[in-house]
Formats: structure tokens, C-alpha cells, sequence
């Protein structure tokens, strides 16, 4: 009897109290929410995935609804933060710019060079989002960037591993473009929206470490290559609080993959030297043993194919998210704008409180209640959201065109190496690398005793390296005695 009464209450929308519909409601998009979060659909079906989840304004008013303003406060500053953040990013990726140039290499992967305000600094292991409308108008997808805005000032890039639907199209795109020979400029733009960057502050988990074990997987490479190119270039500046020696061990399936190490030739052919010394050792694995030189493979798969764009009318360069200065100036006017918005259509929409002596006693509807908390809070929104919109389009005017930007200097490096000496490093053929013997060889090679481990790749290869490095630490590797050296394991990881 009792079920059979509650059976029409819960699809009343009570006017006081929990609403138990809106429970219901939010309950029901939490849990699609939660179902497309799982790695089955998020990996296979992306865009399932990414259009489900713009159902959390649904999911937070109807929750609102149900468990009143009281219990709402609770979760509200997190909501208020995360609706100016997300106003913020719509803001700064609304305007497009376009592609530079691209490389497409031999093993269906593609570097796509974007162009960038000289101002705008990014630390390594930052990401990027990249929307092409001409593939999709609502999709972003994040990528590591493999350039560093120490060397380069005018332009970023990122290599994309093109293996989903999304990634094939722009790379049957740019592969497609009308060419008569490689190096050859398209009279076509590659119209794209670029939000970020955004990554680590500072380079402080760099610095701590005197070595560094750089391990990558595959495409997992990217995030050391700007990290390889940051470390020269301050050292190459006079700063001396990097680590000077570090060993990459890169793991991939074939040779050609060789060629994603091109923008850190220089490093690997100059001989080393007491300011920075770097040790590659590279493991292709599904390939047979082979009595061909790391010198071979890099000449014969660094010259690849490179496409030109013709900028046309774009002339936007990114100039990133805005300064922690400007994000608390806005912060900080959103929330004085919600209070003085509350006060005031408390005033003029809630009925005011009578005086004591009256019996009478009135109840507001909780409805109204979350009505005026949510009308303060879109009216704040909307006028910070304009304030930041006025900024941008001054900022965009100033803006120099981009028709000055030069994006020629990969290819003026893979040319410019050819025989120079790589006999410190290391290649194998048919073989996945022993960690156990890289890390007990490792402090004699380097001579650190902190060691800073980066490793990004699948996670099978995370969790044997992590395991590998607290044994380490621990002293059960290399049974000799000598100096404690301790491994201090990070992972890094962008694939959603």
C-alpha cells in the first residue's frame, strides 16, 4: 500500500520541498553520462562519448530543482568556475586561423603546423584542442605539442598518429590536396579552431632532477620532443638548472617511425658535451634483426613529404588563455556581479518577510527560489562573457597578419644532418628493451643520483617501468655496490 501511495509523488512537481521528478530526470542523465564514460564506448565511439556529456547543464539544473537552494550551495562555487572557464574557452577558440604547413610520414601520421602569437609561452607537456569545422563542427580533440616556444616564436606544432575516424579524414584531407611534388604550396586554407595551450606552469619537475629517463611508446614521443628541445635551448641560454644528461629509450612497431625524431636531429649528431648529453636507444619490435645503422634509418625516413598552405583572408595567430592576473580580474567581477543580481531580484521577485506580529505565515515556493539563484547567475555569466568578448575582438585588431611568418626550418634541419657521428647510440632490431638492465645500467651512463622518469606509451609499458624503478630505488637491481640513485616515476598520458 505504502509503494502504491509513493507511485503518484513521483511524478509531481511539488511547488515546495524536493522535487522528485527533477530527481529523477537528473538521476536518468547521470547515468547516460556515467555509461559513455566507459572505455568501451569512449575510445570506440567518441562521438557518442563527446555529445552525451554537454548533458551536464541538463543534469545541474534539474539537480538544482531537486535538492533546493540549501543543499545547492554546496556544489555551486565548483559550477560558478566551471561556467566561466568553459565561457572563456568558447570565447578564446571562436576566431579560426589556419594550417601552415604539414608533414605527412611514411607510417600514416601527420605534423600539422599552426601558427602562434610571439608572446604566447607554453612549458613542455602542454596540449592543445583542435577543431577543423570541415570535418566537424563540434568536435575538439587534444594533442600533445611537440614544438617548444623557447626555439620556435612564430609557430607550434603537433603530430597527430592518425588511426580514429576523425584523424583519417584530416589526413586523407591533406594528403588529398592538388600538388604537383613535394614542397609544392596549396592555394587552399585549412580553416581550424585552436583552444590552449594549456599545461604545467613552470618547468619546476624538470629542473629538481639532475638525469632524465625518458621512455616512450610509439607516438608517445611527442611530449619529449618539446621537452628535449626546452632543456637545449635554456642551456644553450646560459640557465643551468636543467638536467644535463638524459637517455631516451624509444619503442616503436617499424623503422620508418624513425622519422618522428626530426626536429631533435641536431641533438642527437652533435657530439656531447658537459652541458647536455643525450643518449638515444630505439627498440623496433616487429621488425627482424637488421645490420642497417640508426645513421641510415634517420637519412633515408627524416626527408619526408612537406605541404605548404596558402593562408588566404585568416590572419588570427593564438595568443593563448589569457594571464592568471586577467583570470582572477574575472573571477573576481562574476562574483560581485552575482551577488548584487541576487540581492536584487530577491528584492523584487521574492516576497519580502512580514512583521512579527502577524500570524500569517507565507512560504515561498522553493521553484522561485532556484529561479532568481539561476537568473543571477546567467545575467553575471553573460556580462563578464561580453566584457571578455570586447577584449578579444581589440586584441584581434592589433593582431599583425600573418604573411611574415616563416615555418621552413624542419626541413633546414633533416637536410643539414647527414654524417655525423652516432656511435654513443643505441639501435635493436626484433626485440622489446629490458628495463631491468637499462635501469641498472643507467647511473653508471649518467652519474645522477635523482633521476627524473617520464614515461607516456600504453599502459602495460607504464606499469613495468613503474615497477622496475621503485625496485630500483629500493636497491634491487645491480647487486654492486655504488652510489644510492633514486628514480622518481611520472606519467604522462593525453589519449582519452
Amino acid at each position: 500500500m505504502q509503494s502504491i501511495e509513493l507511485l503518484p509523488e513521483i511524478w509531481k512537481w511539488q511547488k515546495t520541498g524536493r522535487i522528485y521528478l527533477a530527481g529523477e530526470i537528473a538521476l536518468i542523465v547521470g547515468l547516460v553520462i556515467g555509461i559513455t564514460s566507459l572505455p568501451q564506448i569512449r575510445r570506440k565511439r567518441f562521438e557518442i562519448f563527446y555529445y552525451t556529456h554537454h548533458l551536464y547543464t541538463i543534469f545541474i539544473i534539474f539537480f538544482l530543482f531537486h535538492t533546493g537552494d540549501r543543499h545547492f550551495y554546496m556544489v555551486f562555487p565548483a559550477i560558478f568556475l566551471f561556467a566561466i572557464e568553459r565561457l572563456l574557452r568558447i570565447i578564446q577558440s571562436r576566431p579560426q586561423t589556419c594550417i601552415l604547413s604539414a608533414r605527412i610520414f611514411p607510417f600514416k601520421a601527420i605534423e600539422v603546423i599552426l601558427p602562434k602569437e610571439p608572446s604566447l609561452k607554453y612549458t613542455p607537456t602542454s596540449i592543445i584542442f583542435i577543431k577543423v569545422p570541415r570535418i566537424s563542427k563540434f568536435q575538439w580533440h587534444s594533442f600533445s605539442i611537440a614544438s617548444s616556444s623557447s626555439v620556435d616564436d612564430d609557430t607550434m606544432s603537433v603530430i597527430i598518429k592518425c588511426d580514429g575516424s576523425w584523424t583519417n579524414s584530416l589526413y586523407d584531407m591533406i594528403q588529398g590536396m592538388p600538388v604537383s611534388g613535394p614542397n609544392q604550396k596549396v592555394e587552399t586554407c585549412i580553416p581550424v579552431s585552436v583552444e590552449g595551450p594549456y599545461g604545467p606552469t613552470s618547468t619546476d619537475f624538470l629542473s629538481k632532477y639532475d638525469s632524465l629517463l625518458l621512455v616512450a611508446g610509439g607516438i608517445g614521443v611527442t611530449p619529449f620532443l618539446s621537452i628535449l628541445q626546452e632543456i637545449s635551448s635554456a642551456q644553450n641560454h646560459g640557465k643551468k638548472n636543467y638536467p644535463t644528461n638524459i637517455q631516451l629509450v624509444y619503442i616503436t612497431k617499424k623503422r620508418n617511425s624513425i622519422g618522428m625524431l626530426n626536429s631533435i636531429l641536431p641533438l642527437l649528431s652533435n657530439k656531447n658535451t658537459k652541458e647536455f648529453r643525450l643518449k638515444l636507444k630505439v627498440f623496433v619490435t616487429q621488425e627482424p634483426k637488421s645490420s642497417t645503422t640508426l645513421g641510415e634509418l634517420i637519412n633515408e625516413f627524416s626527408q619526408v613529404e612537406t605541404v605548404d598552405f596558402d593562408i588566404g583572408h585568416i590572419s588570427y595567430s593564438p595568443n593563448g588563455y589569457g594571464s592568471s592576473l586577467f583570470m582572477a580580474t574575472i573571477i573576481g567581477l562574476s562574483s560581485i556581479l552575482f551577488l548584487v543580481f541576487l540581492i536584487i531580484l530577491s528584492h523584487v521577485f521574492l516576497p519580502q518577510p512580514k512583521k512579527p506580529s502577524s500570524k500569517e505565515k507565507t512560504q515561498t515556493p522553493s521553484s522561485f527560489v532556484d529561479l532568481v539563484l539561476t537568473g543571477s547567475f546567467i545575467l553575471s555569466i553573460l556580462i563578464v562573457t561580453t566584457i571578455s568578448l570586447v577584449l578579444k575582438l581589440k586584441h584581434l585588431k592589433k593582431q599583425p597578419p600573418l604573411m611574415g611568418i616563416k615555418h621552413e626550418g624542419k626541413e633546414m634541419q633533416a637536410s643539414s644532418f647527414q654524417s655525423r657521428n652516432l656511435d654513443d647510440h643505441e639501435l635493436h632490431f626484433g626485440a622489446r628493451p629490458g628495463f631491468q638492465e637499462i635501469f641498472s645500467k643507467f647511473p653508471n651512463e649518467t652519474g645522477g643520483s635523482h633521476v627524473g622518469v617520464l614515461v607516456c606509451g600504453p599502459e602495460a609499458m607504464k606499469e613495468s617501468v613503474a615497477s622496475f624503478c621503485q625496485l630500483s630505488s629500493q636497491g634491487s637491481i645491480a647487486g654492486a655496490l655504488r652510489k644510492k640513485t633514486y628514480f622518481h616515476f611520472h606519467s604522462l598520458n593525453f589519449s582519452l
